[in-house]
């Protein structure tokens, strides 16, 4: 099986082939990588549901790789986040930024949201062609995500090079790179935070840090950088896929566009629709398992194909379609149990306000290019859009 995101057409468009995968066996072996070993995907709803909350799947990553000798020069903050560990450290890791993104936290963002959102369109051509990609969906999660934990104005612009970069499929070196960038940054800011505090989001951490030693200087590290990039990636391809949807799908915009207060009820069935996160973060097998019908051995890595899941037929019927009257809430786009996004609030308001901005401001939106002619990133992780032309 060759490696998909090298395929214009499954870049464009993964769902016809997760559909036959998912029709055939909903978990599967498939080969993973240049070193022979194999890996199980999991294309069916209730599989992957059934993946994301058993224990014996494993998140840490340094366990699994420890001792198979590796090229790959990762930096240590970046290779071991709260999201590459198990309980007890992540129920320790999470619980501190938790209180964070709750609906009543995220509410005192809002206005900054809204304000960033409205000075980003006013720079949008009345009646020309820009780029929603460049002009909307990556610069106002990066603004906000910086914003909240306090990264300066000025080190933005390098932040969101970096972050981008750790996403890049096929390019190892680039990755390794632009980890170790990252890290050396927070490392540094953290440091001159410590002579000159905030309030922002990593000022409580490092009083954290500094106070009761729950975490320790790596910890504290890793978790900066991990807020900081999957705290506005994702939601720069949730903001150009949901964009997307409603620019293909005339009647669903017009309707959104004549009752914006809709908008907030049809966050989850963009979310289903076109995942921003086509595949959750890595697992393994710690031992033998089964999920439907499949016996996995122990020690093989676990693929849940969030995108395909959210696609399932069983669970979302004509999954398809972009539905907004669907009830969508049960989709798995956030992922599921304790490693469930833990950014959602953050990520819903983010889009909610920069969807309700764009329709309201240009009632005449539409796509500049043919569907078949967008740029897709090549990213087996994220699914989002190198860029979306449009006229406005």
């Amino acid at each position: 099986m060759t490696d998909p995101t090298q395929d214009p057409a499954f870049l464009r468009n993964p769902y016809p082939a997760y559909a036959a995968m998912r029709s055939a066996c909903p978990v599967r072996p498939v080969p993973n990588g240049s070193g022979g070993r194999t890996s199980y995907l999991i294309t069916g709803y209730a599989e992957a549901r059934e993946a994301l909350v058993d224990p014996r799947l494993s998140k840490d990553t340094a366990a699994f790789f420890a001792g198979k000798g590796s090229s790959r020069r990762l930096h240590p903050a970046v290779a071991h986040t709260m999201l590459a560990s198990d309980p007890p450290r992540h129920t320790r890791l999470r619980k501190l930024v938790t209180a964070t993104f709750t609906t009543g936290a995220v509410g005192k963002l809002r206005p900054f949201i809204a304000r960033t959102t409205d000075e980003l369109l006013d720079q949008w051509p009345d009646g020309g062609e820009c780029d929603v990609v460049a002009g909307l969906a990556v610069p106002l999660p990066v603004m906000v995500i910086c914003e909240l934990l306090g990264v300066p104005q000025a080190d933005r612009p390098d932040v969101r090079r970096w972050s981008a970069e750790l996403f890049a499929a096929g390019a190892p070196d680039v990755i390794d790179a632009a980890s170790h960038a990252m890290a050396d940054y927070m490392t540094d800011l953290i440091a001159a935070k410590r002579q000159t505090p905030g309030d922002a989001l990593l000022d409580r951490l490092i009083a954290a840090r500094d106070g009761d030693d729950r975490l320790s200087e790596e910890e504290l590290v890793s978790l900066a950088v991990l807020l900081l990039v999957a705290g506005h990636e994702t939601t720069t391809n949730f903001l150009g896929n949901a964009a997307l949807a409603l620019l293909q799908h005339p009647a669903e915009l017009a309707r959104l566009r004549d009752d914006p207060g809709g908008i907030p009820g049809a966050l989850d069935e963009l979310l289903r629709h076109d995942s921003p996160v086509s595949t959750a973060t890595f697992r393994f097998t710690t031992e033998a398992v089964t999920f439907g019908g499949t016996d996995l051995p122990a020690g093989v890595p676990v693929l849940v194909a969030l995108g395909a899941a959210n696609r399932d037929p069983a669970r979302f019927p004509a999954p398809d379609s972009l539905d907004l009257n669907r009830d969508a809430s049960a989709h798995l786009g956030f992922g599921h149990g304790i490693h469930r996004c833990v950014g959602a609030p953050l990520a819903k308001a983010e889009a909610e306000i920069a969807l309700r901005a764009v329709l309201t401001r240009f009632p005449a939106l539409r796509l500049a290019v043919p569907p078949d002619r967008l740029t897709w990133r090549r990213t087996r992780l994220v699914r989002g859009l190198a860029s979306l032309p449009v006229l406005t």
